[in-house]
């Protein structure tokens, strides 16, 4: 068994980047920027009112009138020049006319006709500057996208992007005990979860995730079902990675040219982890119970899928808590506990008392891994722990 860490490392090596492509800005939600997005225009591209209100040559003493010459609007500019002793009635988002220096807020003025007095002075001059936001020439570099990148690049004036092509993650549960959701089992047979929560996974961090049939326990019917992989650019089988009779997926893989970086992790829950490249692409054999398969993916599936699309810091990001009970020693293997984090200032994170890796009800009331280091003596409650999200 090897640690997680280098588990972990030799997953990461296994990853190569994806293509790149051109997607409209409106497609690109959830994307990898694969190159650097660079800005045309300035923002706001002119000096630009803050507020509702009458620009002036400022400042505007209490008690000042001025003569209202015309009005602007945003979309709409005032082509002339505002001199001394003039007010242009403005609007937010309006281009400041040339010669003003100030927008006096329409609520701090009386209005008389095409007059103003100023009742309420301000330091503020309420102008938004050209280019206050960003600048021509800014970048957006290479990151996932958000929504809130999708409305900077657009005001950046940029209609399309490169990204990283997403990559196809082809996922092949095994066993003859398995059936869909939806089909009758019979006495022997219980039902295939794990895919759905490793499609949904893998999508989420920006992969397109095929389910394929399940393959059942004969090496015809696995190689199969690896044949109908081809074309993915990443393979994940769901059991059959261990050591039984009727553990087909390495002595299959193996049959088809896969070249394995390891198998076995000193973790728990999924030590039967393997990992290795297949038909040129990098493949992964999660374990077969439910809570390992979906922990495995996260701290290794994840990576390998975040490092394909292009993130320099693919690792799974740890954050830190307080246990609030003790925790035993953990022995020769790394131990992922699911727990529960409370708290947003002063965290504290309570592992669950059962943890058994079938038991999907407990995975599905956790919000949190707790990491209990290999070889790590016993810990009491109030000392830190570091946890992983989920």
């Amino acid at each position: 068994m090897i640690p997680v860490e280098e588990a972990l490392s030799r997953v990461l090596a296994l990853a190569r980047a994806m293509p790149v492509e051109t997607v409209p800005l409106a497609q690109a939600a959830g994307r990898w920027l694969a190159e650097p997005a660079v800005a045309r225009r300035d923002q706001p591209p002119f000096a630009a009112s803050a507020m509702d209100g009458y620009a002036v040559v400022g400042p505007a003493a209490q008690g000042a009138e001025f003569t209202v010459i015309g009005e602007a609007g945003a979309g709409h500019g005032y082509g002339g020049t505002i001199g001394a002793g003039q007010a242009l009635r403005i609007f937010t988002g309006a281009p400041v006319p040339s010669g003003a220096t100030q927008i006096v807020l329409q609520e701090d003025v009386a209005r008389a006709g095409d007059r103003i007095t100023v009742q309420a002075t301000s330091h503020n001059a309420n102008i938004r500057p050209q280019g206050s936001d960003f600048h021509i020439g800014q970048r957006v570099d290479p990151k996932r996208l958000s929504p809130n990148d999708l409305a900077l690049l657009a005001a950046m004036n940029v209609p399309q992007l490169a990204v990283r092509r997403r990559p196809v993650l082809a996922i092949i549960a095994t066993g003859d005990e398995l059936m869909m959701p939806g089909d009758t089992p019979g006495p022997d047979q219980i039902i295939a979860s794990n895919s759905f929560a490793i499609k949904a996974l893998a999508e989420a961090a920006g992969a397109e995730a095929r389910l394929l049939p399940i393959a059942r326990d004969t090496e015809p019917a696995l190689r199969a079902v690896f044949d109908l992989a081809q074309g993915a650019d990443l393979v994940v089988t769901i059991g059959g990675a261990s050591v039984g009779d009727h553990d087909l997926v390495a002595r299959v893989a193996e049959t088809l040219g896969m070249e394995r970086a390891f198998y076995k992790i000193a973790m728990r829950p999924g030590k039967p982890l393997m990992a290795g490249r297949l038909r040129g692409v990098p493949m992964l054999g999660l374990p077969g119970n439910p809570v390992s398969a979906i922990v495995c993916a996260h701290l290794f599936l994840l990576p390998l899928i975040r490092a394909m699309l292009g993130d320099p810091a693919p690792a799974p990001a740890t954050l830190r808590a307080t246990l609030g009970v003790d925790v035993a020693a953990t022995g020769p293997r790394t131990h992922y506990m699911r727990a529960q984090v409370s708290g947003a200032d002063h965290p504290v994170i309570t592992p669950f008392d059962q943890q058994d890796s079938a038991l999907l009800t407990v995975l599905c009331a956790a919000n949190a891994l707790l990491i209990r280091p290999l070889g790590d003596g016993p810990r009491r409650a109030g000392e830190a722990a570091e946890f992983l999200p989920i």
